[in-house]
């Protein structure tokens, strides 16, 4: 039974593991804090990028000698196995520790067996310590492992009365200049940043990290979902300061200027638009973790309508815009009250005069989809339109 000491060790870890999220990908997120022999703080690590050492190695290397003896906290099971880097399993047991407490069960088999190895080694291992924490932290890859599909995050911003744009199509701004600060954040830390035409079209977003640094050497993918191939060479996600994904349908003529400047993947038409779930699955294959959907209300419509929403950021304005704005989502009703989409509030802040909501869907089904309710409207998925406009 792990002691108070030793939780609020894993507590630690998992603030490091955090620390890193927009660094690591397609790694996960580790932190690792070294107890001595008697309970002391020995050191501490995280894995801080692809390719480098993980936070066992890190945190060892900061113990030094200190770690014999002694207990190690880590926010997901030390690994088996040697890829770029040597099995954390074995580099605990070569420095000598005594005990092995981890948070989160590795979900992939490449990986897993680490603490088989350690108890093997006849060291004390205990599981499931702070995993409610350590799973949030690791929240995007452990969705992409376990569904293989990228953890989806939906960001708006929206009046009080839940509009994207007024009725003439004005949108900017809606929320404020903290809000689309901390936006700019979401969009470092996510691998991908997805949009459909309409937004594309409409507001001719650039899509790129400001204001906050980056934490990769690459920046977030840029794509659009354009069944059409309604993009113009000029816009300006065709430029060059991150790389750019356009997803059109498999018989789309493509503007030959376009794609010279961007990739091009081809998916299959659904009964409105692409197959969202082909989409999500070029992405993985692509390594792509995490997602930001920036807009706009069709594609969040019909994303929701699958299922494949994770996290819902919405920031709102004090603001009113009335029954003749654009709706936050469009395409997408619930049939009745016992089939609205139910989440969990889990964050609620203030940032200048705009309240931020984050929240996740209560239930997820085996397959990774949300299933608190039955609800009308595409559940193919869907482009988006030429209406279909999302708030910033």
């Amino acid at each position: 039974m792990a002691t108070a000491i030793e939780r609020a060790a894993m507590r630690r870890a998992v603030e490091l593991a955090a620390s890193a999220l927009g660094a690591t990908s397609p790694n996960p997120v580790v932190g690792c804090v070294i107890l001595d022999a008697h309970g002391g703080f020995a050191g501490e690590g995280k894995h801080e990028r692809a390719g480098r050492e993980h936070a066992e190695v890190n945190a060892l290397r900061a113990a030094g000698e200190r770690a014999r003896g002694g207990t190690a906290l880590v926010t997901l099971e030390p690994c088996a196995h040697i890829g770029s880097t040597g099995a954390c399993a074995q580099a605990l047991i070569d420095a000598g520790l005594r005990r092995v407490v981890y948070a989160v069960a590795d979900p992939n088999p490449v990986a897993a067996g680490g603490a088989d190895r350690l108890a093997a080694a006849g060291l004390s291992v205990e599981a499931g310590v702070g995993a409610s924490a350590a799973e949030r932290a690791n929240e995007a890859w452990l969705t992409a492992i376990r569904f293989g599909r990228p953890h989806l995050t939906w960001k708006y911003g929206a009046s009080l009365d839940g509009r994207v744009a007024a009725a003439d199509g004005t949108s900017r701004w809606v929320t404020s200049a903290a809000s689309r600060a901390d936006a700019h954040r979401l969009r470092a830390q996510a691998d991908a940043v997805l949009v459909g035409s309409g937004t594309l079209l409409a507001d001719d977003p650039h899509l790129a990290v400001r204001h906050v640094p980056l934490l990769r050497p690459q920046p977030p993918l840029r794509v659009v979902v354009d069944t059409e191939a309604r993009i113009r060479p000029g816009a300006r996600v065709l430029d060059e300061a991150a790389p750019t994904l356009l997803a059109v349908a498999a018989d789309a003529a493509v503007d030959p200027a376009v794609s010279a400047k961007a990739e091009i993947v081809r998916l299959p038409r659904a009964t409105r638009g692409l197959d969202l779930d082909a989409l999500l699955a070029a992405l993985r294959e692509r390594e792509v973790v995490s997602v930001l959907l920036e807009g706009g209300p069709a594609l969040a419509g019909a994303l929701l309508a699958a299922g494949r929403i994770d996290r819902v950021v919405g920031y709102l304005a004090p603001a009113l815009i009335g029954s003749t704005g654009r709706p936050v989502l469009d395409g997408w009703a619930a049939a009745s009250i016992d089939g609205a989409v139910r989440l969990r509030i889990d964050e609620i802040c203030q940032l200048g005069p705009d309240l931020k909501v984050v929240a996740r869907p209560m239930q997820v089904g085996a397959n990774g989809a949300a299933t608190n309710g039955s609800t009308t409207g595409p559940t193919d998925g869907s482009t988006a339109g030429a209406d279909d406009k999302g708030g910033r």
